[in-house]
């Protein structure tokens, strides 16, 4: 199963998970999401899968939200999603999804729910070991 990589060049944290991933052998398509921005209803894909819903696709750090800031929470979730899909700067990165599991940011713990199966059980055979 590939997964979905959602990033930036600049972007710092997606430097580190993109290493990670391929570090661990995770196969993923990768995407700019400033050159290829996303869409209301990519967007809204993203949103199903989150349990903290938009706080945590929204990047408290990029100056458009600061512009914006004050008119975000009176935003329903239609005009949130337009300004998102126009302004991808406002978006939090990296994002990684498959059908079923989604992380946005780089989280060390977390991002080991994208391990592969064959590198989940040499994990667990180690583990096994060490403790016998």
């Amino acid at each position: 199963m590939t997964i979905e990589f959602l990033s930036t060049p600049s972007c710092t944290s997606c430097r580190k998970a993109k290493a990670w991933l391929q570090a661990n052998e995770v196969a993923y398509k990768e995407r700019n999401i400033f050159a290829n921005p996303l869409s209301k209803a990519e967007l809204k894909k993203i949103l199903m899968l989150s349990e903290e819903g938009t706080e945590a696709l929204i990047s408290t750090r990029s100056f458009a939200v600061q512009e914006y800031r004050h008119r975000l929470d009176s935003m329903n979730l239609n005009e949130l999603l337009n300004l998102l899909a126009a302004h991808p700067e406002m978006i939090r990165r990296p994002i990684i999804m498959d059908e079923n599991r989604l992380q946005i940011g780089f989280n060390d713990d977390e991002i080991r729910r994208f391990l592969p199966r064959h590198i989940r059980k040499k994990d667990l055979a180690r583990m096994i070991a060490k403790a016998q």
